[in-house]
């Protein structure tokens, strides 16, 4: 790779600028890191896609200081948030999903008791609203050097570092050279760092059929009539149509007359087409209203793909380069998220001298068994919307169709567990790691139930916390960026040992006291948080070599490399 011209320096390149990316920026940014985030287009791109911010999501937001300001967009805070079955928009309602709006969603958190586990809902906000959002933000921050408009066309790595070279966009001309000490792919499903590196996706392709299964087309739609005539007292924010002659999945982007569109492709090369869209909505809705196309997007649906490896040396990838989920559930995006505040403190613990030889192999053997479950949950979900059998007499009038259409509203109640999945957005655990310290029981597994504990490897359990001017503060807004030892109660033991050990080592540690009546939560007395909230070590007593607690939570002495494509063949099945 030619270094003729002057090489720019970041701590850490970034290829890819949606969410995930964007994210992982802002996690190193609050970690004290410099980045440089790479994206092949200037700006967001203004489509729709996901839209749920799971509760473990909504926590990160709040972590940055984001949480507040990402809760004003999107659909108005009083807007249902229910999910609606029909035969027809215009005709008979099969089931109602009733879902708390934004605005008691809210309230109810704020009058939840001391324990609630849930301090940040889960929010409804389409993610072109959020990413156009992110952008602006970190353009505030000096720590982050942005490359919006230009695309990386090459980079090799070597013992100190990864080389690589920018190509602006637009004139495929300007070249920039580059030195950065990682560089992480957070480039999408058709990942150039991924590819680059030789490392494909293990798992089902999707094509097994059904709804939400296969060659996919997400449209962007205005239909004026829909809120205004059709539903004006039966809002929500997804409508469903389940007939005989047509599936329809409509979400509402702004509360007025935007909408998105999601509709299965009729053969494997068929491009999206205008009259289409209107003609499907319009049989959807059983009128024919005025319907504006916007935009088109195409996507594959029913896949649950995971990258074979996830790093190599020193590139490692992230989001949708490391997993490819159907978006049934809403899991891609927050399993990327999530993901990426595991990386982003072990890539900083690197960068500033106090990680162990084995810190950074480490965020693969932790998030490979997450993206496992998700990935599963998330093709059970789709397989099970695509096996609903529609009952021929559903539209029919007399007692035929409404025996049909009981029939089919009571299964359609049982998805409700599609869109209240607390358990896989809060239960995600690390308790085989190696930089955790095993002790105790950890709780069963229960995509649908989120079960707090303080046995080391999950996520802190939430504690609304007394804040002296009548109000409550929560406990995650007292950790550090660093690690967090929590001394629970004033009879809790001395930390001098901890404290002195961590300054040695130079590894950031916070201490914070909790009141006595914390210790009917975390029934320990002292718990050490690492930087991403989750435990990695509880006791009632310092040992006297406090140096190996913390040296196992950095990664000393656990060298451990992932072997390819680890666990993934007998969980995922055929190669995608």
């Amino acid at each position: 790779m030619s270094t003729g011209q002057k090489t720019q320096h970041a701590a850490v390149a970034i290829v890819g600028g949606g969410p995930v990316g964007m994210m992982l920026a802002l996690f190193l940014d609050h970690h004290g890191v410099p980045v440089v985030l790479f994206n092949s287009e200037r700006n967001t791109r203004w489509h729709p896609k996901g839209n749920t911010h799971n509760s473990r999501t909504m926590e990160h937001y709040r972590r940055l200081g984001l949480a507040e300001a990402i809760r004003r967009l999107g659909l108005p805070e009083d807007h249902p948030r229910d999910v609606a079955y029909f035969t027809r928009l215009n005709a008979w309602e099969l089931a109602r999903l009733d879902m708390p709006s934004e605005r008691e969603r809210m309230a109810a958190a704020r009058a939840a008791e001391d324990t609630d586990q849930v301090p940040e809902p889960l929010l409804r906000a389409n993610q072109m609203y959020v990413e156009r959002f992110l952008l602006e933000h970190i353009r505030t921050r000096p720590n982050i050097q942005l490359r919006f408009g230009w695309r990386v066309s090459g980079f090799e790595q070597d013992a100190d570092g990864v080389r690589l070279i920018a190509v602006e966009s637009a004139s495929g001309e300007a070249l920039e050279h580059w030195r950065a000490d990682y560089l992480v792919g957070c480039d999408g499903g058709q990942s150039f760092v991924r590819r680059t590196l030789g490392i494909g996706y293990l798992g089902p392709d999707g094509s097994s059929g059904g709804f939400l299964s296969g060659r996919m087309f997400s449209s962007h739609v205005r239909v004026p009539a829909l809120h205004r005539d059709i539903l004006p007292d039966r809002k929500a924010w997804m409508y469903n149509v389940v007939a005989p002659d047509a599936r329809m999945l409509l979400i509402s982007l702004d509360g007025e007359d935007e909408f998105l569109l999601m509709t299965q492709a009729r053969s494997h090369d068929e491009m999206p087409q205008d009259d289409r869209v209107i003609a499907a909505i319009r049989q959807g809705v059983g009128a024919d209203v005025e319907v504006e196309v916007l935009a088109h997007a195409v996507w594959h649906g029913g896949l649950a793909l995971v990258a074979e490896r996830f790093s190599d040396r020193r590139v490692f990838l992230a989001g949708d380069a490391t997993h490819l989920f159907s978006p049934t559930g809403g899991f891609g995006m927050n399993t990327g998220i999530d993901g990426a505040a595991n990386l982003a403190w072990k890539l900083a613990a690197a960068i500033q001298g106090w990680a162990g030889e084995g810190l950074l192999a480490s965020y693969e053997l932790e998030r490979r068994p997450v993206t496992l479950r998700n990935t599963e949950a998330a093709r059970q979900l789709t397989q099970r919307v695509g096996k609903v059998e529609v009952p021929a007499a559903v539209e029919a009038r007399g007692t035929e169709g409404d025996r049909a259409r009981a029939q089919l509203g009571v299964s359609l109640r049982g998805f409700r567990g599609q869109f209240t999945s607390i358990g896989v957005e809060l239960g995600a655990r690390y308790d085989a790691s190696p930089i955790v310290w095993q002790q105790g029981q950890p709780p069963a597994d229960d995509p649908l139930h989120y079960r707090p504990s303080t046995v080391p490897g999950g996520r802190l359990p939430h504690l609304w916390l007394p804040a002296g001017d009548g109000t409550r503060r929560s406990v995650f807004d007292l950790l550090g960026a660093g690690f967090t030892l929590l001394r629970v109660g004033p009879d809790a033991p001395s930390v001098e040992r901890l404290r002195e050990a961590a300054a040695a080592r130079g590894i950031p540690l916070t201490v914070v006291e909790l009141p006595a009546s914390a210790r009917d939560c975390y029934r320990v007395a002292l718990l050490l948080v690492r930087p991403d909230q989750h435990i990695g070590w509880r006791g009632d007593d310092v040992p006297e070599d406090a140096g190996a607690v913390l040296e196992k939570l950095v990664g000393h002495g656990c060298a451990v490399h992932p072997k390819e494509g680890q666990a993934l063949v007998g969980v995922l099945g055929a190669v995608g």
